[in-house]
């Protein structure tokens, strides 16, 4: 058996063995999927049957930012609505085992588009349909009652927003390698501007296309990377989809993802449009939303940043990425001033 970093093949091919008797075969292999920018995300082999495990990064970071039992549970509660999520299979909590709490769950098939580059070639009326199919997906999910899936009690809906912005800021704090004066302004902004908030819903919290595995015929087979989910606002699900457009259009924004760039995909106000006709919310003090959302991304990229700097990030491409921080807290002050 060979060894990843943040996997440790040998101990995980005991307790799946414990866990799920005669389920796995005695060797395991494994392939890192995703690194770096949020849990570490690896397929899982016998040489007959494959899993996807999730594990918190390593290094520097917020606990409750990569807390991998609320995404199993979310995903394993949504199983059976309106919202493609992978079966759930297993949940460790027992560090001992690879270092960090885990969990197994289903291969899908199906594309993370995460570039303009690989959507191109699928043309524009394909583009088109795959990212309106994005927005009425995202529209499921918020139609979700948390009661009625056993959600009731993964947040506290009230008084979400403020806590987002204190949240985020405490994420920034503990990252800061160098100064960032746009920051402390718009995190001023965001605190003195709070709305009130839209009717309470599942949040995803980091709802973009490549957190959406697209399948052969251009629909959503799987909405994944659930480590940010709880109850709260759903407008943020939209206005962080909306900050990724603005995103795609940066200098550097394809080291994170600049999928919404492809031609046919939807624009941002048909993004908006979109979501209002078919959830019937109203996209109020958007400005805030938007805002709020560009200091999160702010905050996510200056975190990755800082754990490349320390050598803790697994995967490559992230050389230039500090350099998104800054573009994105000047979108945010926009934002919020064109909403005053």
């Amino acid at each position: 058996m060979s060894h990843l970093p943040g996997l440790d093949l040998t101990r995980l091919a005991g307790w799946l063995a414990a866990e799920r008797p005669g389920q796995a075969g005695a060797t395991l292999s494994a392939r890192l999927i995703a690194g770096g920018r949020s849990n570490l995300t690896y397929e899982i082999g016998d040489g007959e049957r494959a899993w996807v495990l999730r594990r918190p990064p390593l290094g520097h970071v917020l606990a409750t930012a990569h807390d991998v039992a609320r995404e199993y549970r979310v995903m394993a509660a949504l199983e059976g609505t309106g919202v493609p999520v992978p079966a759930t299979y297993a949940l460790c909590t027992d560090d001992s085992v690879i270092g960090a709490p885990f969990y197994l769950m289903e291969k899908v098939d199906g594309t993370p588009f995460r570039s303009a580059a690989e959507l191109a070639p699928l043309g524009p009326e394909r583009v088109r349909r795959i990212s309106l199919r994005l927005v009425d997906t995202l529209v499921a999910l918020h139609d979700v009652d948390p009661a009625e899936v056993g959600l009731a009690d993964f947040g506290r809906a009230e008084g979400f927003l403020d806590r987002q912005v204190r949240r985020w800021s405490a994420q920034l704090a503990a990252s800061r390698t160098r100064d960032l004066p746009r920051a402390g302004q718009l995190h001023s902004l965001l605190a003195s501007n709070i709305p009130a908030q839209s009717a309470p819903g599942i949040v995803h919290g980091d709802y973009r296309l490549d957190n959406v595995l697209v399948d052969s015929t251009d629909h959503p087979a799987a909405v994944i990377d659930w480590e940010m989910a709880t109850l709260g606002d759903p407008l943020t699900d939209l206005a962080l989809l909306i900050a990724y457009q603005k995103l795609s259009r940066l200098p550097g924004g394809d080291l994170v993802t600049d999928a919404a760039s492809a031609p046919g995909h939807l624009t941002e106000d048909e993004v908006r449009s979109r979501y209002r006709a078919r959830s019937g919310r109203d996209p109020a003090h958007f400005g805030f939303h938007l805002g709020l959302a560009c200091y999160k991304l702010a905050a996510i990229v200056e975190g990755i940043h800082y754990r490349h700097l320390r050598g803790q990030t697994v995967g490559t491409g992230f050389d230039g990425i500090g350099a998104l921080t800054g573009p994105l807290l000047e979108i945010g002050l926009a934002a919020l001033k064109e909403d005053r």
